[in-house]
């Protein structure tokens, strides 16, 4: 790899994916053993010239040797282009730049609700995405369908459960939604999305964990009681994810139980249908 030096990214050190990726661009030597540094520790010379509420939300790649920014994708198109010139020339075409723009803002609007980290009140610079609504609703309506949509196809394979349908199981998702917000309606607005954020992503997890058992089943038959055992495994690290984000959002525990509540409520209600 060409290694892109005199150059630093501005990493939010409390976020595993964004500390995944740039310690990978220094790992394959896309950037130098200088190539990040955590928001927290920028300098008072450095937020003179680093736009900081933009660099909370878009990843600020710092020129230090001509004091030059750049945001978010294209800081991104940039690293990745030094060493691959033709994935920058394609990322820069406008349609696709537009749409890459959208998917990056997608992600890191709703990034601490995708890999949440513990809430603190420190007085030091923090590198906390703004709170935006629209990309909020978004990543819940995508989680959503993307969850209802692989439970649908994993019910398939239960011949236990009586038959279902797409509705049912988009139904079934949005009711936990709905559920949950019955036990958080005193929490301000922007907490209660907060909470659906991660409640959604959980569910997220959950539906990967069970892709595997639907793309094996394509090739052979997978018995029912793998099956059954493989869901039962994929709820009981959802309670554990699910209380984990409930922990670090420094909200009550019990809303873990009413969690469960809901799922066995559901699974009584589907077995006397």
């Amino acid at each position: 790899m060409k290694t892109l030096n005199n150059h630093t990214l501005l990493y939010d050190e409390v976020c595993p994916m964004c500390n995944l990726y740039t310690a990978g661009f220094i790992k394959v030597n896309m950037l130098d053993e200088n190539g990040r540094k955590p928001f927290s520790t920028l300098s008072e010379e450095e937020q003179n010239y680093i736009d900081l509420d933009k660099a909370k939300n878009e990843i600020a790649l710092v020129d230090s040797k001509n004091k030059k920014v750049l945001y978010g994708i294209d800081s991104l198109l940039k690293v990745i282009g030094n060493s691959f010139p033709w994935m920058e020339k394609v990322g820069n075409l406008q349609p696709v730049n537009f749409f890459l723009k959208k998917l990056y803002k997608f992600i890191s609007y709703n990034r601490k609700v995708i890999a949440p980290s513990k809430v603190t009140n420190e007085s030091n610079i923090q590198c906390v995405p703004t709170f935006n609504v629209k990309y909020r609703l978004l990543y819940i309506l995508f989680a959503t369908l993307f969850t209802a949509v692989v439970l649908f196809q994993y019910a398939d394979l239960i011949t236990l459960l009586p038959n279902g349908n797409f509705s049912r199981e988009l139904l079934l998702a949005v009711g936990q939604i709905g559920f949950q917000y019955l036990f958080i309606q005193k929490l301000s607005k922007e907490k209660q999305l907060n909470y659906v954020g991660n409640l959604v992503t959980v569910s997220v997890m959950g539906s990967l964990f069970l892709v595997p058992i639907l793309l094996s089943n394509q090739f052979i038959s997978i018995n029912e009681y793998v099956v059954l055992g493989w869901f039962g495994l994929t709820v009981n690290l959802m309670i554990l994810e699910h209380y984990r984000r409930v922990s670090l959002l420094g909200l009550p525990k019990f809303l873990t139980l009413t969690w469960i509540l809901y799922r066995i409520i559901i699974l009584l209600v589907i077995l006397n249908l």
